[in-house]
């Protein structure tokens, strides 16, 4: 029986079946996993099953997430100071993709709130389902071979999700605070364009995680124990091995703590996790010359002043990348603006424009000194 469906079981003591991890095959179910269960019309975590966040997320048409990773009893994770930490076989990390409800709108409805926020969400170690809706659980294993990528998508009663290799296409209405709203057509991503992503080494292509770095883990969290760091609280769980002091890990900024971090820090940030792992020297989008992960410093290789390597719709008829002073006449804030698909950046992930995202980043620009000549 689907532990998801198990929720007639809670108001007895039988504990959930323990996390399986699947060496092979391609389970059909996401239940068959056991890292997530429906109880009480709550979504709850397995047993060793740990939740984390980023300090600054990639943007996917304004979805929150819930983000967990299991490893096998007595493994651990290595840590690397830039690079995703080097996990054992078995790890299974998940990602669920959901919105909050807009109150007065029916179970099934199409609408659903738009926020770039979800601080106070996942209480008591659970999503509450009458509060947000589920759309789809990610997740990327560590097999012997490497990892691989399964998304699931979850049922319209959601109790359930279900493999779906090919993807899917979920229509929503994106509802704002003041009432407006803005259509969008959320993607559940297929394989193969989770590698197009997760494939941050274009020689190599092997999938590795993109926000399981020190930099974007380097946060607090609220624990059912209390607030702790999430690093010192994976290594506390024997999760996470050879962790340096806490004043030599590296910090990513949280893009909208503009009282805690510089203009350039959040932007630099927010471009690292959205952009950096296809725009860097490995990924798949080194050819453009283009370079956004959080390594890069130089500012050519950063967009300033930089011609594009090919001409044609994406550049909005604009010669550099990036002009200081400019964010008008800069090619990145123009594909940033843009839904078009010919000329959208990034090019998976999204259907409508991260506005705060896109402020941000003109924010950014504008404020850059010097000319292009």
């Amino acid at each position: 029986m689907s532990l998801l469906l198990l929720s007639g079981l809670a108001a007895c003591d039988r504990a959930p079946a323990p996390v399986r991890f699947h060496a092979q095959g391609q389970p059909a179910l996401l239940s068959e996993w056991g890292v997530l269960q429906v109880a009480d019309r709550r979504l709850r975590l397995n047993q060793g099953v740990v939740p984390y966040e980023l300090n600054t997320p990639l943007f996917s048409d304004y979805a929150h997430k819930l983000r967990t990773v299991w490893m096998p009893e007595g493994t651990s994770a290595r840590y690397k100071a830039d690079g995703a930490f080097e996990f054992p076989v078995g790890t299974v990390v998940s990602k669920t993709f959901y919105y909050p409800r807009v109150p007065g709108q029916a179970a099934d409805s199409e609408v659903v709130a738009r926020s770039n926020s979800a601080d106070g969400e996942f209480r008591d170690g659970a999503l509450d389902l009458a509060k947000v809706r589920l759309i789809e659980t990610r997740l990327l294993v560590r097999r012997q071979e490497g990892w691989i990528a399964l998304p699931y998508v979850w049922n319209a009663e959601q109790t359930e999700a279900k493999l779906m290799r090919g993807g899917e296409l979920v229509a929503l209405s994106l509802q704002a605070a003041d009432g407006s709203r803005e259509s969008a057509t959320y993607q559940v991503p297929d394989q193969n364009q989770c590698g197009g992503c997760h494939g941050t080494d274009i020689k190599s292509k092997a999938l590795q995680p993109i926000g399981l770095k020190a930099r974007h883990l380097n946060r607090e969290f609220d624990y059912a124990g209390g607030r702790a760091n999430q690093l010192a609280h994976w290594q506390r769980l024997n999760y996470l091995s050879e962790l340096p002091a806490q004043a030599d890990l590296p910090h990513a900024a949280d893009w909208r703590a503009s009282a805690r971090a510089s203009l350039d820090a959040r932007a630099r940030a927010y471009l690292d996790i959205n952009c950096g792992h296809c725009h860097s020297p490995k990924g798949p989008g080194n050819t453009s010359g283009l370079w956004l992960d959080a390594a890069t410093d130089e500012p050519l290789r950063l967009g300033r002043c930089k011609l594009p390597i090919a001409a044609g719709k994406g550049t909005g008829d604009r010669r550099h990348d990036i002009v200081p002073g400019d964010p008008d006449a800069s090619i990145l804030v123009y594909r940033m603006d843009s839904d078009d698909p010919s000329a959208m950046m990034p090019e998976v992930g999204r259907s409508v424009v991260h506005r705060e995202g896109v402020t941000l980043i003109r924010e950014w620009i504008a404020a850059q000194q010097g000319d292009c000549g």
